[in-house]
């Protein structure tokens, strides 16, 4: 909350600017637990996936087909970094942002964990193959 007023930036992830994925990486920094740096990378870290319902302060919430994410402030209200032009601010859930809600996730360390050693598993190269001769 103490970024509200902070300019949306894309790509930004420091006090100069924020984009909304760049903000919930510095929120979660905070509390020692090292988020994916995008919105879909966010919500892929993730198996757990939390309802519209049951959406509790901390639990990020993702919306426009994993475009844009922000992070429950307080029961129906999110912070977020909205778009170019705009600043960090506290909104309303709207049903507009319902309309557009994928899903969310409550993070926590084993899951980013548990994603990192899967991005770790992708990256790593392909084992040899053994090559038939003749």
């Amino acid at each position: 909350m103490s970024k509200r007023g902070i300019p949306y930036v894309w790509g930004g992830t420091t006090d100069r600017g924020y984009d909304c994925s760049g903000l919930t990486l510095k929120a979660y920094a905070a509390a020692g637990i090292e988020l994916p740096r995008t919105a879909e990378e966010q919500y892929n870290a993730f198996t757990r996936k939390i309802a519209w319902d049951d959406l509790k302060p901390g639990d990020l919430v993702f919306f426009h087909g994993l475009g844009h994410v922000g992070m429950i402030s307080r029961p129906g209200y999110m912070v977020h970094a909205p778009h170019t032009g705009d600043v960090v601010k506290e909104e309303q859930l709207s049903a507009w942002r319902k309309d557009s809600f994928v899903g969310a996730v409550r993070p926590d360390r084993k899951g980013v964990e548990r994603w990192a050693q899967i991005q770790k598993q992708r990256r790593a190269p392909a084992p040899a193959m053994p090559t038939a001769t003749l």
